[in-house]
């Protein structure tokens, strides 16, 4: 392709390197691969959702978050194989979804539509970060670097408790997890997510059945991570890093309450709701994130 004349102006041609560069991450395989990866994703939920009501029956096992549910792939025949697929899948759905900052970042240059797309691009952004860090979470297990991440956890937070002004750094990213949660469960209740879901493509009959699954599995998820921003906040406030816990922790306190067992089973109906959702938008994926 002919090269860009030295005097045009800066901006067309980082457009055109951009355009370049959006044309790679829109080819087929890149979305045969992303598409991969959104198997991957729902599978793991439906892991999550199978360990957490193991843990309603009072079962223990792995732990029931993203890393228990990879160390049980691990685990299983052809696990690190198995592992290796779903962290390349992961990370090329990662690359697709953040992929799309290049058709919008040039709203950043205008006044009018800058703040609409900057929250555009920092949805993308944090979605792919989400597939990435599983990705990559995959890719060492695969590779023998095994933690969990509950563990993992309260040594960041012990750690970090230590430093001045360690209990507010804490403090903020609970917030942050507690705001991901609210913002995970009013997208359940308002159906934003599907605009995940390439509806024209879909068969009509099966819509509001995707709708459905989707509404609970993306409750469910709130509900979960708004308890881990609030065992977070507490670990801060009380500078104890026991209380710090991931999402095996938040099912662990909600199977501790009275009626416990039924209300973990329902999270874990609720996870595996979001992990059939998954795959309805791997077979109809839609990455626009526009409205």
């Amino acid at each position: 392709m002919a090269s860009v004349p030295a005097a045009q102006p800066l901006v067309h041609r980082l457009r055109d390197l951009v355009d370049r560069v959006r044309r790679v991450t829109d080819s087929p395989w890149l979305t045969h691969l992303a598409r991969a990866g959104l198997i991957a994703y729902g599978a793991v939920h439906l892991l999550i959702a199978f360990l957490a009501l193991r843990m309603s029956l009072g079962l223990r096992g792995a732990d029931a978050d993203q890393t228990g549910a990879l160390l049980t792939v691990a685990a299983g025949p052809g696990g690190e194989f198995l592992l290796v697929a779903i962290g390349l899948g992961m990370l090329s759905l990662a690359l697709w979804q953040a992929a799309e900052v290049l058709l919008w970042w040039h709203g950043l240059l205008d006044p009018e539509h800058r703040v609409h797309t900057a929250v555009v691009c920092a949805k993308c952004l944090a979605k792919g970060a989400v597939y990435g860090v599983l990705g990559l979470t995959a890719l060492l297990f695969a590779a023998g670097f095994v933690y969990e991440a509950d563990e993992r956890l309260r040594d960041l937070t012990e750690e970090t408790l230590l430093i001045p002004g360690g209990a507010l750094l804490i403090g903020t990213v609970a917030a942050g997890v507690v705001g991901v949660g609210i913002y995970t469960f009013v997208r359940g209740c308002t159906g934003g997510f599907m605009r995940d879901i390439d509806l024209p493509a879909a068969p009509d009959r099966w819509e509001p059945v995707i709708e459905a699954l989707g509404r609970i599995g993306y409750l469910a998820k709130g509900i979960a991570f708004g308890l881990v921003g609030v065992l977070l906040w507490r670990a801060a406030a009380s500078a104890d890093a026991s209380t710090a816990t991931g999402l095996d922790g938040a099912m662990t306190a909600i199977a501790g309450v009275d009626a416990g067992p039924w209300l973990l089973g329902g999270v874990a109906a609720g996870f595996a709701a979001f992990g059939v959702y998954a795959l309805a938008r791997a077979r109809y994926p839609d990455r626009d994130p526009s409205q």
